[in-house]
């Protein structure tokens, strides 16, 4: 499968497209090669369960859908995202300097040019990791481990690893991450069984799961916004879909959908990483593997426009 930018009627770029459907404990559906890749941001369900296995109990009883899901986000760094940061971090007794992210410009443009008309500077819960690393400096703090919850043998990653490899069936290969901690390798069809696995942990919508992971997979869910950001495909994806979905962007061209209806989890990578080639290719998978899921139109990544907004070519798979 290929996603074909035209301008025009003439082709300018090409995206080789994978994808794997895994459900009820096999694969059953794929295309492209079983490319190998990094999660990168995919998997942050899987890693705030770790986190949250480390709380005291009645703190993680008391966490709202909003702020799981902001523990599982790439957000936009939008006022909402920012201010439930800044809360974690004061209910966790934690302050912004303890996280270990790093500062980057808000994704949402207008709230990075709000900071800097306002004359002030990114800080690291403006990073879109920061909910991700707040609730892993909470689980060193309970935890009594080291501060520096980064190193790929410090004991919550060590359960990041353990959980990942559980969950695909094999053991991921290790790098760093943009924000510091390990981002996982692994092959789409074994990514595939990991993001079912959580669909299964969820339960369907009449008849829910109570674990961690069900908290988690339903508060993205329900709360698409705090774990993305306005005009984000992961958003679009949610609102728009016919049924429950939990979705997360990767980084470089991955994206990664748990239906907990159906039992099922979908990983769609473009090879090249480029965005708006992936955000046709998870409307193109979705429509070619569940017809009428998503029913939405027009797909605003389907049309090339020039500077003036004028559409002058479009994107469309080519199976």
């Amino acid at each position: 499968m290929l996603i074909s930018q035209l301008r025009g009627h003439l082709v300018e770029t090409t995206h080789p497209v994978s994808a794997a459907l895994w459900a009820d404990g096999a694969l059953r559906w794929s295309v492209g090669p079983d490319f190998s890749s990094f999660w990168r941001s995919g998997c942050k369900a899987l890693q705030l369960t770790s986190s949250l296995n480390h709380l005291p109990p009645d703190l993680v009883r008391g966490l709202t859908d909003e702020e799981l899901a902001i523990g599982a986000a790439s957000h936009s760094a939008q006022p909402m995202h920012v201010a439930h940061v800044e809360s974690l971090l004061d209910r966790f007794g934690l302050v912004e300097s303890d996280l270990r992210c790093g500062a980057h410009r808000p994704m949402h443009e207008p709230s990075a040019r709000a900071l800097e008309r306002a004359g002030a500077k990114p800080t690291q819960v403006h990073n879109n990791c920061s909910g991700k690393h707040t609730f892993m400096r909470a689980a060193a703090k309970f935890s009594g481990w080291p501060d520096d919850y980064r190193p790929p043998d410090h004991p919550l990653q060590v359960e990041n690893t353990q959980r990942m490899t559980e969950w695909m069936g094999e053991a991921p290969s290790i790098a760093v991450d943009g924000c510091g901690v390990p981002s996982f390798h692994a092959r789409l069809h074994a990514m595939a069984r990991a993001v079912s696995t959580l669909a299964v942990e969820m339960g369907p919508e009449w008849a829910p799961g109570s674990g961690l992971e069900a908290r988690i997979g339903w508060a993205m869910h329900r709360c698409p916004q705090h774990m993305s950001g306005e005009g984000r495909l992961d958003l679009r994806v949610v609102e728009d879909a016919t049924e429950p979905l939990t979705v997360k962007v990767g980084a470089e061209g991955l994206f990664t959908i748990a239906l907990p209806n159906r039992r099922a989890g979908l990983v769609v990578k473009v090879h090249t990483g480029n965005d708006a080639a992936l955000a046709v290719a998870v409307r193109s998978v979705l429509d070619e593997v569940y017809p009428g899921l998503i029913e939405a139109e027009p797909w605003p990544w389907s049309t090339v426009q020039n500077v003036v907004g004028r559409t002058v070519g479009e994107r469309r798979a080519v199976w």
